[in-house]
C-alpha cells in the first residue's frame, strides 16, 4: 500500500465520523479529475481531496492535517499558477461545495462562501446594480483572489479586492473557527487583506460593494510594430485619466472568432482593453485621444458588468499549460519600453500574453502599512504568462515568459503580486511583502506558529522573545 493509500485511509478512519462532505483518494473513481487544477502543468497526486461542504467540515480537514503533520493545501477555484491549490502526498481541501453567495442592497454588502468563483459574485451583485472589486476571469476563486490582494477592472475607482474587504469567517490552524475585522481580531485581519492563505481558511467574507451596472468596455488594437508608441503614450496617459476609467496595456493576439473582424484573427497586436463606469456623456471626449492614434480596432460598447468579467472565460478554459512571471512597477522608463516591444512581438502561442494593470488611483490612496499588501507606491501589476493546450510547447512558453521576465524586471520597483507569482523562493516572497513582511511573521507565529498553512507563498512563523 503506498504511502498516499495509507493516508486516505487513515483520513477515512478518523474524520468519516464528523465529515458531512466527500473524501476521494486514489482509488477513488473521481480521483484524477477531482485532483486536476486549472494550470495543466501541475500535475500532483494528494493524498486525499475533501470536498467540504461547511465550515465544521473544513476544521475536521485542517485538524487531521496537523494531527499527522501532513501538507495541507486549499483550494477554491483552482486557478493558483505555481499549483498551491493542490499537494503531492497531503490534504486537499476543495471548498467549491461551499459557494452561497448572499446580497444586501440595502447596505451594499455581499457575502460569499470561500468556494465561490467571482463569475457567482458578480451575477448576484448584478441583479441589484452593485459590483465588488475583483479579478477577469469569472471561474476564479474568491478564496484565493482576495486573499492575495485583488487586481480588476474596478481597481482605479474602487481599489483592491482587500479595500472592499469587511469581514472573514477563518477556521485557524487549531481547528477553531474565529471572525477577521477591524474589530474582532485586528491583527489577523490586517495579514488576509494580501498575506495570502498562510493564516488560516477563510469560509465566508462580506465585501462591501459598489453601484457599477452597465459599463463601457472593450479592446483597442494595435499593429504590433507600433506597440513602443502605444506603450509611451498609455505611460502617461492612464494615469491623468479620471479612475472612472481603468485601462490594461497588452500584448496579445486576436482571438479567431467573433466579435472580432475575420482580418485580424490571430493578428498579433498591442491593446489596452478598457473599462469605463463613469458619466457615458463624458465618453466621446474621454476616448478622442485613442481613436486619434488610428488604432486597428477600437471595441468598445456598452455591456452589464458581469457579461463583461466573463470576456476573458472563453480564451482560457481550464486544462491548458500555464507558467507566470510577474513584477510590481512604479515607473516605465523608455529602455523598459524597449524590452516590452522586443519580447512582446515574440508572443509564442496565439494565447500567451503580457498585461500591465493600473493599481494606481483608489487602490494608492491606502497606506502601505494598513494592509499587508506593502507595494501601494507602484503604478502597475506585470503579468507574463505563457499559455498554450499542447504539453509539447510547455518548455517553449516557460522560456519565453523566462526571457521576457529577465528583460524587463531590472525596471521593476520589487516584489509581485503574490497571485500572479510560480514558487520563485523566501526572497521573492519577503519582497513582496517589504517592512511588512516581519509583522506578519509575528502574526503567524501567533496562529500558526507550526506552520501548517505552508503549501502557499508561505511566510514561516517568527517568536519574537
Amino acid at each position: 500500500m503506498s504511502v498516499s493509500t495509507q493516508a486516505a485511509e487513515t483520513a477515512r478512519k478518523e474524520m468519516s465520523a464528523g465529515f458531512a462532505g466527500e473524501l476521494i483518494g486514489p482509488a477513488h473513481p473521481e480521483y484524477d479529475e477531482a485532483r486536476k487544477v486549472y494550470n495543466a502543468m501541475i500535475d500532483r497526486r494528494p493524498a486525499i481531496v475533501a470536498r467540504c461542504t461547511s465550515p465544521a467540515d473544513v476544521a475536521s480537514g485542517v485538524r487531521f492535517a496537523a494531527r499527522h503533520d501532513l501538507p495541507l493545501a486549499i483550494r477554491s477555484g483552482g486557478h493558483n499558477g505555481a499549483g498551491l491549490g493542490t499537494v503531492d502526498g497531503g490534504i486537499v481541501l476543495e471548498l467549491s461545495p461551499m459557494n452561497r453567495v448572499t446580497v444586501d442592497p440595502s447596505s451594499r454588502t455581499v457575502e460569499a462562501q470561500g468556494g465561490a468563483q467571482l463569475g457567482q459574485v458578480d451575477a448576484a451583485t448584478g441583479e441589484h446594480g452593485l459590483a465588488t472589486p475583483f479579478g477577469i476571469i469569472a471561474t476564479t476563486g474568491v478564496g484565493g483572489l482576495t486573499l492575495g490582494g485583488g487586481i480588476g477592472h474596478l481597481t482605479r475607482k474602487h481599489g483592491l479586492t482587500i479595500d472592499n474587504l469587511l469581514s472573514a469567517e477563518m477556521i485557524t490552524a487549531d481547528g477553531e473557527m474565529i471572525m477577521a475585522s477591524e474589530d474582532e481580531n485586528p491583527d489577523v485581519f490586517w495579514a488576509i487583506r494580501g498575506g495570502g492563505g498562510n493564516f488560516g481558511v477563510v469560509t465566508s467574507f462580506r465585501f462591501q460593494a459598489h453601484p457599477v451596472s452597465t459599463v463601457l468596455a472593450g479592446p483597442t488594437f494595435w499593429p504590433i510594430e507600433r506597440s513602443a508608441e502605444i506603450l509611451r503614450w498609455y505611460r502617461d496617459f492612464i494615469g491623468q485619466a479620471p479612475r472612472e476609467l481603468n485601462g490594461f496595456f497588452a500584448y496579445l493576439t486576436v482571438p479567431p472568432g467573433p466579435p472580432f473582424p475575420e482580418e485580424l484573427h490571430l493578428k498579433k497586436v498591442a491593446g489596452i482593453v478598457w473599462c469605463y463606469t463613469g458619466d457615458p456623456a463624458q465618453a466621446d471626449d474621454l476616448f478622442a485621444p485613442v481613436l486619434e492614434l488610428d488604432p486597428l480596432m477600437h471595441g468598445v460598447g456598452e455591456a452589464p458588468f458581469a457579461a463583461f468579467q466573463s470576456a476573458f472565460d472563453p480564451i482560457y478554459p481550464k486544462g491548458h499549460q500555464w507558467y507566470w512571471r510577474a513584477d510590481f512597477v512604479r515607473d516605465i522608463p523608455d529602455e523598459a519600453i524597449a524590452a516590452h516591444a522586443e519580447h512582446g512581438a515574440k508572443l509564442p502561442t496565439w494565447q500567451s500574453t503580457m498585461h500591465l494593470y493600473p493599481i494606481d488611483g483608489a487602490a494608492a490612496e491606502v497606506a502601505p502599512d494598513a494592509t499587508a499588501w506593502r507595494h501601494r507606491e507602484a503604478r502597475w501589476a506585470q503579468v507574463i504568462v505563457g499559455v498554450d493546450p499542447d504539453p509539447a510547447n510547455a518548455d517553449m512558453i516557460r522560456q519565453w515568459t523566462v526571457d521576457y521576465y529577465d528583460a524587463t524586471h531590472p525596471y521593476s520597483s520589487g516584489g509581485a503580486y503574490v497571485n500572479f507569482m510560480m514558487d520563485e523562493g523566501a526572497d521573492r516572497v519577503q519582497a513582496t511583502y517589504g517592512e511588512n513582511y516581519g509583522r506578519l511573521q509575528r502574526i503567524k507565529a501567533a496562529v500558526d506558529p507550526d506552520n501548517v498553512f505552508r503549501v502557499n507563498q508561505n511566510i514561516p512563523p517568527r517568536c519574537v522573545r
